[in-house]
């Protein structure tokens, strides 16, 4: 099993390449090496899975927060 992480929680897309936030306006809405998705992910929880890229199921509490892969399962945090 590969337990890497190959992709951008934020924004799915593989770490190697240019982050954006899906609706982006274009090149505007890219950032070289995930910058906008880093700050983003201060305040927010992750929206797709690190290993594979896909989207998440995730659910916010006053509490913290789950996200579920259905490959790999679920995530929480704070």
């Amino acid at each position: 099993m590969n337990d890497s992480l190959d992709f951008c929680d934020h924004c799915g897309q593989p770490l190697g390449e240019t982050g954006s936030r899906p609706g982006a306006a274009g090149a505007a809405g890219a950032v070289a090496d995930h910058e906008a998705c880093r700050t983003a992910r201060t305040l927010e929880p992750p929206r797709y899975c690190p290993r594979c890229g896909r989207r998440m199921i995730v659910k916010v509490t006053p509490t913290g927060w789950s996200s579920h892969c259905s490959q790999h399962g679920q995530t929480t945090g704070s």
